[in-house]
């Protein structure tokens, strides 16, 4: 998004801002970053993701959020709107207001065109040092395509990706499921598949 460079702000100022504001805005090392609102392809996938995590979740301690839930990745400084968030276990929050999440499992970004680069290196790299996160997935909104990376034992992240239309993605984290077929749901993607390459 569109930063605006007059002047740097404190976690303290941008956050007594953000409450206020209609739009929301992300902050890192003194700048707020306006975000651009989300496109109908990009709104239907997240929502499939948060529809699905939400059913596995009925009767067990765990919450999903979608759009709404500002994660602080305290290590870095960064506060930021992931287009879905999930946690089993209690949660932990920045302050009394405890509309800041600090301690998430699991982050999905959906990723648009034109914040790709951005949401798989600066933005990733900051999400692997969150010590609560064990897994994040990059999901495309261009072709049936999800990148999952998971924390090991080791702290080493274990990368693998899926995009036939049954794939399913095991997210151990938070004992829950996506299917590819769910998460695409009602999506036009624009690429057509060659001929050959799995079904449509």
């Amino acid at each position: 998004g569109m930063s605006l460079p007059q002047r740097r702000y404190t976690p303290e100022e941008y956050l007594a801002l953000e409450r206020q504001a209609e739009h929301r805005s992300e902050f890192y090392a003194g700048e707020i970053f306006a975000m651009s609102g989300a496109s109908r392809r990009h709104s239907l996938i997240a929502g499939n993701i948060f529809a699905a995590l939400h059913g596995q979740f009925r009767g067990r301690p765990c919450e999903v959020h979608m759009n709404d839930m500002r994660v602080k990745v305290s290590p870095t400084g960064l506060y930021t709107y992931p287009d879905v968030v999930a946690l089993c276990g209690e949660p932990r929050f920045d302050d009394v207001q405890r509309d800041t999440l600090l301690n998430p499992n699991v982050i999905v970004e959906v990723l648009p065109p034109s914040t790709e680069a951005y949401d798989r290196g600066n933005k990733a790299a900051q999400y692997r040092q969150l010590p609560s996160l064990v897994e994040y997935l990059l999901v495309s909104q261009e072709q049936r395509h999800v990148e999952h990376y998971v924390r090991q034992a080791d702290g080493q992240w274990l990368f693998s990706e899926e995009s036939g239309t049954d794939a399913r993605i095991h997210l151990p984290s938070i004992k829950a499921v996506l299917v590819l077929a769910e998460i695409y749901e009602n999506v036009v993607l624009e690429s057509v598949p060659a001929e050959g390459q799995g079904r449509s």
